[in-house]
Protein backbone atom coordinates (compact mmCIF):
# COMPACT_ATOMS: atom_id res chain seq x y z
CA UNK A 1 0.00 0.00 0.00
CA UNK A 2 1.77 3.57 -1.31
CA UNK A 3 -0.89 5.58 -2.38
CA UNK A 4 -2.22 8.17 0.11
CA UNK A 5 -5.82 7.59 -0.45
CA UNK A 6 -5.28 4.20 0.63
CA UNK A 7 -3.12 4.63 3.74
CA UNK A 8 -5.52 7.09 4.77
CA UNK A 9 -8.77 5.36 4.70
CA UNK A 10 -6.43 2.38 6.58
CA UNK A 11 -5.95 4.55 9.08
CA UNK A 12 -9.77 5.71 9.46
CA UNK A 13 -10.98 1.80 9.14
CA UNK A 14 -8.59 1.01 12.08
CA UNK A 15 -9.33 3.48 14.34
CA UNK A 16 -12.62 2.38 14.02
CA UNK A 17 -11.74 -1.01 15.19
CA UNK A 18 -10.22 0.41 17.89
CA UNK A 19 -13.38 1.81 18.96
CA UNK A 20 -13.28 5.69 18.06
CA UNK A 21 -16.16 6.90 16.97
CA UNK A 22 -15.16 9.02 14.48
CA UNK A 23 -11.29 9.32 12.67
CA UNK A 24 -10.58 12.45 10.55
CA UNK A 25 -7.12 13.97 8.68
CA UNK A 26 -6.07 17.41 7.85
CA UNK A 27 -2.37 19.07 7.27
CA UNK A 28 0.23 20.66 9.93
CA UNK A 29 0.00 24.55 9.20
CA UNK A 30 -0.01 26.98 11.48
CA UNK A 31 -3.77 28.00 12.48
CA UNK A 32 -5.54 31.04 11.03
CA UNK A 33 -4.82 35.13 12.19
CA UNK A 34 -8.31 34.99 12.99
CA UNK A 35 -7.64 31.89 15.76
CA UNK A 36 -4.04 32.68 16.77
CA UNK A 37 -6.42 36.25 17.20
CA UNK A 38 -8.76 34.92 19.67
CA UNK A 39 -6.57 33.21 21.93
CA UNK A 40 -4.44 35.96 22.65
CA UNK A 41 -7.79 38.09 23.30
CA UNK A 42 -8.69 35.57 25.46
CA UNK A 43 -5.78 35.18 27.71
CA UNK A 44 -5.06 39.07 27.54
CA UNK A 45 -8.65 38.87 28.79
CA UNK A 46 -7.26 36.88 31.94
CA UNK A 47 -10.81 34.22 30.94
CA UNK A 48 -8.00 31.47 31.59
CA UNK A 49 -8.33 32.23 35.14
CA UNK A 50 -5.90 30.09 37.06
CA UNK A 51 -4.79 28.35 33.89
CA UNK A 52 -1.25 30.04 34.17
CA UNK A 53 0.11 27.58 31.89
CA UNK A 54 -2.01 28.85 28.90
CA UNK A 55 0.03 31.50 28.91
CA UNK A 56 3.09 29.35 28.10
CA UNK A 57 4.08 28.28 24.12
CA UNK A 58 1.94 30.41 22.28
CA UNK A 59 3.81 29.71 19.37
CA UNK A 60 3.86 26.12 19.49
CA UNK A 61 0.06 26.13 20.33
CA UNK A 62 -0.32 27.90 17.31
CA UNK A 63 2.05 25.92 15.18
CA UNK A 64 1.57 21.96 15.35
CA UNK A 65 5.06 21.73 13.10
CA UNK A 66 7.27 23.26 16.39
CA UNK A 67 5.67 19.87 17.95
CA UNK A 68 6.68 17.54 15.56
CA UNK A 69 9.96 17.93 13.33
CA UNK A 70 8.88 18.06 9.48
CA UNK A 71 4.93 17.84 10.82
CA UNK A 72 2.75 17.21 7.58
CA UNK A 73 -0.58 15.52 8.80
CA UNK A 74 -2.23 15.58 11.78
CA UNK A 75 -4.48 12.22 12.69
CA UNK A 76 -7.91 13.12 15.15
CA UNK A 77 -9.89 10.99 16.71
CA UNK A 78 -13.20 11.19 19.11
CA UNK A 79 -13.93 8.48 21.42
CA UNK A 80 -17.68 8.79 22.88
CA UNK A 81 -18.01 9.09 26.55
CA UNK A 82 -21.94 9.53 27.05
CA UNK A 83 -22.78 7.17 29.81
CA UNK A 84 -25.59 4.57 29.85
CA UNK A 85 -26.33 5.01 33.55
CA UNK A 86 -26.07 8.55 34.73
CA UNK A 87 -26.92 9.75 39.18
CA UNK A 88 -30.11 10.15 40.25
CA UNK A 89 -31.28 13.94 40.05
CA UNK A 90 -31.26 13.57 44.21
CA UNK A 91 -26.99 12.45 44.12
CA UNK A 92 -24.34 15.21 44.24
CA UNK A 93 -23.25 15.09 40.38
CA UNK A 94 -20.00 14.84 38.42
CA UNK A 95 -19.54 15.55 34.59
CA UNK A 96 -20.53 12.42 32.72
CA UNK A 97 -16.78 12.64 31.74
CA UNK A 98 -15.59 11.65 35.01
CA UNK A 99 -18.12 8.55 35.70
CA UNK A 100 -15.05 6.03 34.35
CA UNK A 101 -11.15 5.43 34.11
CA UNK A 102 -9.19 8.23 33.65
CA UNK A 103 -9.44 9.44 29.76
CA UNK A 104 -6.16 10.12 29.22
CA UNK A 105 -4.81 6.66 29.40
CA UNK A 106 -7.67 5.23 27.62
CA UNK A 107 -7.08 7.62 24.92
CA UNK A 108 -3.10 7.46 24.82
CA UNK A 109 -3.22 3.95 25.07
CA UNK A 110 -5.79 3.36 21.37
CA UNK A 111 -3.78 6.55 20.39
CA UNK A 112 -0.54 4.64 20.68
CA UNK A 113 -2.03 1.61 18.91
CA UNK A 114 -3.43 3.03 16.00
CA UNK A 115 0.39 5.07 15.55
CA UNK A 116 2.06 1.55 15.77
CA UNK A 117 -0.42 0.18 13.38
CA UNK A 118 0.75 2.74 10.92
CA UNK A 119 4.36 2.57 11.38
CA UNK A 120 4.40 -1.17 11.16
CA UNK A 121 1.58 -1.83 8.95
CA UNK A 122 1.20 1.04 6.53
CA UNK A 123 4.32 3.35 6.34
CA UNK A 124 7.40 4.38 8.62
CA UNK A 125 6.58 7.70 10.64
CA UNK A 126 8.21 9.78 12.82
CA UNK A 127 5.35 11.93 15.54
CA UNK A 128 3.55 11.96 18.29
CA UNK A 129 0.57 11.21 20.45
CA UNK A 130 -1.65 13.74 22.03
CA UNK A 131 -4.57 13.96 24.29
CA UNK A 132 -4.92 17.07 26.23
CA UNK A 133 -1.54 16.85 27.55
CA UNK A 134 0.75 19.41 25.15
CA UNK A 135 -0.20 22.91 23.34
CA UNK A 136 -2.56 21.58 21.11
CA UNK A 137 -5.66 23.27 19.75
CA UNK A 138 -7.52 19.92 19.46
CA UNK A 139 -10.80 21.54 18.50
CA UNK A 140 -9.71 23.64 16.11
CA UNK A 141 -7.60 20.49 14.27
CA UNK A 142 -10.74 18.40 15.12
CA UNK A 143 -12.78 20.55 12.63
CA UNK A 144 -10.04 20.67 10.20
CA UNK A 145 -10.40 17.31 9.79
CA UNK A 146 -13.82 17.19 9.36
CA UNK A 147 -14.90 15.50 12.89
CA UNK A 148 -17.55 18.04 13.54
CA UNK A 149 -17.38 22.10 14.41
CA UNK A 150 -16.99 24.03 17.29
CA UNK A 151 -20.13 25.13 19.42
CA UNK A 152 -21.07 28.34 21.09
CA UNK A 153 -20.22 26.07 24.49
CA UNK A 154 -16.48 25.94 22.50
CA UNK A 155 -17.04 21.93 22.57
CA UNK A 156 -16.53 20.17 19.56
CA UNK A 157 -19.82 18.65 18.06
CA UNK A 158 -19.90 16.06 15.81
CA UNK A 159 -23.32 16.10 13.37
CA UNK A 160 -25.86 13.35 14.28
CA UNK A 161 -23.82 12.77 17.39
CA UNK A 162 -23.28 15.11 19.94
CA UNK A 163 -20.18 16.85 22.06
CA UNK A 164 -19.91 14.02 24.26
CA UNK A 165 -16.75 13.15 23.01
CA UNK A 166 -12.59 13.08 23.93
CA UNK A 167 -10.51 14.19 21.58
CA UNK A 168 -7.37 12.89 20.63
CA UNK A 169 -4.22 13.46 17.82
CA UNK A 170 -1.59 12.02 15.89
CA UNK A 171 1.26 14.41 14.59
CA UNK A 172 3.13 12.26 12.04
CA UNK A 173 5.62 13.55 9.32
CA UNK A 174 3.74 11.64 6.53
CA UNK A 175 1.25 13.25 4.03
CA UNK A 176 -1.88 11.88 4.00
CA UNK A 177 -5.29 12.97 1.99
CA UNK A 178 -7.22 15.24 3.68
CA UNK A 179 -10.63 16.13 4.91
CA UNK A 180 -13.20 18.62 4.34
CA UNK A 181 -13.52 21.57 7.39
CA UNK A 182 -17.07 21.18 8.81
CA UNK A 183 -19.24 24.27 8.83
CA UNK A 184 -20.82 25.41 11.74
CA UNK A 185 -24.38 24.62 12.76
CA UNK A 186 -25.40 26.16 15.49
CA UNK A 187 -27.60 28.53 13.40
CA UNK A 188 -29.00 30.94 15.93
CA UNK A 189 -29.28 28.92 18.87
CA UNK A 190 -28.07 29.91 22.07
CA UNK A 191 -29.47 27.40 24.50
CA UNK A 192 -26.06 26.93 25.67
CA UNK A 193 -25.51 30.24 26.97
CA UNK A 194 -29.13 30.41 28.33
CA UNK A 195 -28.16 26.95 29.93
CA UNK A 196 -24.76 27.89 32.29
CA UNK A 197 -25.75 28.40 35.36
CA UNK A 198 -23.05 30.88 36.24
CA UNK A 199 -23.08 32.76 32.97
CA UNK A 200 -19.74 31.80 32.15
CA UNK A 201 -20.15 31.61 28.08
CA UNK A 202 -20.17 35.27 27.91
CA UNK A 203 -20.48 35.82 24.60
CA UNK A 204 -20.95 32.26 21.95
CA UNK A 205 -17.40 30.92 21.30
CA UNK A 206 -16.33 32.85 24.63
CA UNK A 207 -16.02 31.09 27.98
CA UNK A 208 -14.49 32.82 31.07
CA UNK A 209 -12.93 30.22 33.49
CA UNK A 210 -13.35 32.43 36.32
CA UNK A 211 -16.90 31.57 36.83
CA UNK A 212 -17.47 28.30 35.00
CA UNK A 213 -17.98 25.29 37.77
CA UNK A 214 -16.14 23.05 35.53
CA UNK A 215 -12.83 25.50 36.21
CA UNK A 216 -14.02 26.47 39.65
CA UNK A 217 -14.60 22.61 40.93
CA UNK A 218 -11.39 20.90 39.59
CA UNK A 219 -8.86 23.31 38.16
CA UNK A 220 -9.39 26.05 41.07
CA UNK A 221 -6.85 25.56 43.63
CA UNK A 222 -8.55 28.77 46.09
CA UNK A 223 -12.16 28.66 47.61
CA UNK A 224 -14.82 29.00 45.29
CA UNK A 225 -16.34 32.39 45.43
CA UNK A 226 -19.44 33.54 46.35
CA UNK A 227 -21.07 33.68 42.88
CA UNK A 228 -19.61 30.19 42.55
CA UNK A 229 -21.28 28.63 45.49
CA UNK A 230 -24.86 30.03 44.41
CA UNK A 231 -24.34 28.35 40.96
CA UNK A 232 -22.92 24.93 42.18
CA UNK A 233 -26.43 23.67 42.51
CA UNK A 234 -25.57 20.11 44.09
CA UNK A 235 -22.35 19.70 41.65
CA UNK A 236 -19.39 18.95 42.91
CA UNK A 237 -17.58 17.81 40.06
CA UNK A 238 -17.40 19.50 36.79
CA UNK A 239 -20.64 20.74 34.82
CA UNK A 240 -21.74 19.81 31.65
CA UNK A 241 -25.07 21.82 31.52
CA UNK A 242 -24.37 23.86 28.87
CA UNK A 243 -23.77 20.22 27.02
CA UNK A 244 -26.90 18.91 28.26
CA UNK A 245 -28.81 21.78 26.59
CA UNK A 246 -27.33 21.36 23.37
CA UNK A 247 -30.17 20.55 20.88
CA UNK A 248 -27.37 18.42 18.86
CA UNK A 249 -27.00 15.98 22.16
CA UNK A 250 -30.04 14.45 21.26
CA UNK A 251 -28.45 12.26 19.52
CA UNK A 252 -26.18 11.05 21.89
CA UNK A 253 -25.89 7.46 22.11
CA UNK A 254 -24.76 5.76 25.07
CA UNK A 255 -20.52 4.47 24.81
CA UNK A 256 -19.92 0.79 24.68
CA UNK A 257 -16.16 0.92 26.32
CA UNK A 258 -16.14 -0.89 29.53
CA UNK A 259 -12.84 1.14 30.85
CA UNK A 260 -15.34 4.46 30.68
CA UNK A 261 -18.25 2.68 32.90
CA UNK A 262 -18.85 3.87 36.25
CA UNK A 263 -18.54 1.41 38.64
CA UNK A 264 -21.38 0.33 41.44
CA UNK A 265 -19.86 1.86 44.34
CA UNK A 266 -19.54 5.50 42.45
CA UNK A 267 -23.15 4.76 41.21
CA UNK A 268 -24.36 3.86 44.95
CA UNK A 269 -23.14 7.20 46.94
CA UNK A 270 -25.55 9.04 48.78
CA UNK A 271 -24.97 13.01 49.70
CA UNK A 272 -24.45 11.76 53.58
CA UNK A 273 -21.62 9.63 51.89
CA UNK A 274 -19.45 12.05 50.07
CA UNK A 275 -20.24 14.16 53.03
CA UNK A 276 -18.50 11.80 55.35
CA UNK A 277 -15.64 10.60 52.68
CA UNK A 278 -12.42 9.41 54.13
CA UNK A 279 -8.61 9.80 52.26
CA UNK A 280 -8.91 5.92 51.87
CA UNK A 281 -12.35 5.57 50.65
CA UNK A 282 -11.79 8.25 47.83
CA UNK A 283 -8.31 6.87 46.89
CA UNK A 284 -10.30 3.35 46.65
CA UNK A 285 -13.14 4.94 44.96
CA UNK A 286 -11.68 6.97 42.48
CA UNK A 287 -8.42 4.40 41.59
CA UNK A 288 -7.22 5.42 38.18
CA UNK A 289 -9.96 8.30 37.80
CA UNK A 290 -9.91 11.72 36.34
CA UNK A 291 -11.06 12.62 39.66
CA UNK A 292 -7.98 12.64 41.01
CA UNK A 293 -7.13 16.20 39.37
CA UNK A 294 -8.99 17.93 41.92
CA UNK A 295 -7.33 15.90 44.57
CA UNK A 296 -9.04 14.87 48.16
CA UNK A 297 -8.80 18.26 49.55
CA UNK A 298 -10.82 19.57 46.62
CA UNK A 299 -13.61 17.32 46.24
CA UNK A 300 -14.47 17.84 49.91
CA UNK A 301 -14.12 22.16 49.58
CA UNK A 302 -16.85 21.36 46.39
CA UNK A 303 -18.71 18.91 48.65
CA UNK A 304 -18.51 21.44 51.79
CA UNK A 305 -19.37 24.35 49.21
CA UNK A 306 -22.98 22.53 48.18
CA UNK A 307 -23.11 21.57 51.80
CA UNK A 308 -22.83 25.31 53.02
CA UNK A 309 -24.15 27.47 50.02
Amino acid sequence: MNDKLSISQAIKAEALRLGFYVCGITSAHPVGKRESGMLRQWLDKEYHAGLKYMEGHIEKRCDPCLLVEDAKSIICVALNYYPAKKLSKDQLQFAYYAYGKDYHEVMKCKLKSLYDYINNELLPINGRVFCDTAPVLERYWAQQAGLGWIGKHTQLIIPEAGSYFFLGELVVDAELTYDTPVVARCGSCTQCLNACPAQALRNPYVLDCNRCLSYLTIENKGEINAEGRKALGNRIYGCDECQKACPWNRFAQPCDNPELQPSEEFMDMRPEDWKNLSVEEYQKLFKGSAVKRAKYDGLIRNIKAVDNK
